[in-house]
């Protein structure tokens, strides 16, 4: 049997100002520092000699592999993304990039940010607009109940408050 796996589904191709300049940072970082500081390693081991028991020019040739396939999804993730630079016209209510209040059944009162799919490793407090409770509260507003199945079970959380961050606030807001 070979290795074949299913391409990965894909993330909303929403996302928020600064997740965008983080990927554009990471992806200039990728390129213009550290692809130039492994190709160097890399040519420095080659030139010791013997390669297939050189562990610094096999590590820096796998190291390579990866920064260039990053690369390479950077540059087309970049391309396709849509970026969300305003709030919407109905603040009351849940939707991309909100700043959202909840309470869980255990009275436990928790802060969330909802972003894309690409960014929400950024921040402990962001969640993925992808996950079941970003899609439970998307489109909700104050006061609404949603039941969300978790990993541990199914939890109920009411919505305290919504608000929007002022760099999502396009002109004339």
């Amino acid at each position: 049997m070979g290795r074949y796996r299913a391409p990965a589904r894909r993330g909303a191709p929403y996302i928020t100002p600064e997740g965008a300049r983080r990927l554009r940072e990471e992806l200039q970082r990728l390129w213009s520092v550290e692809r130039p500081e492994v190709t160097r390693a890399v040519q420095e081991a080659a030139a010791l000699g013997d390669r297939s028991e050189n562990a610094e020019y096999i590590y820096g040739k796998k190291r390579l592999r990866e920064i260039d396939r990053r690369v390479r999804f950077l540059q087309k993730r970049l391309d396709e993304l849509k970026i969300v630079d305003r709030a919407p016209d109905d603040r009351r209510r849940v939707y991309f990039g909100a700043w959202v209040e909840v309470e869980d059944s255990a009275g436990t009162v928790r802060r969330y940010r909802i972003v894309g799919p690409d960014e929400f490793d950024a921040d402990p407090a962001y969640i993925s607009m992808d996950s079941p409770l970003a899609r439970a509260l998307l489109n909700r507003e104050v006061d609404d109940e949603v039941d969300v199945e978790l990993p541990r079970g199914l939890e109920t959380f009411c919505i305290l408050s919504v608000d929007y961050p002022d760099a999502a606030v396009g002109p004339g807001r």
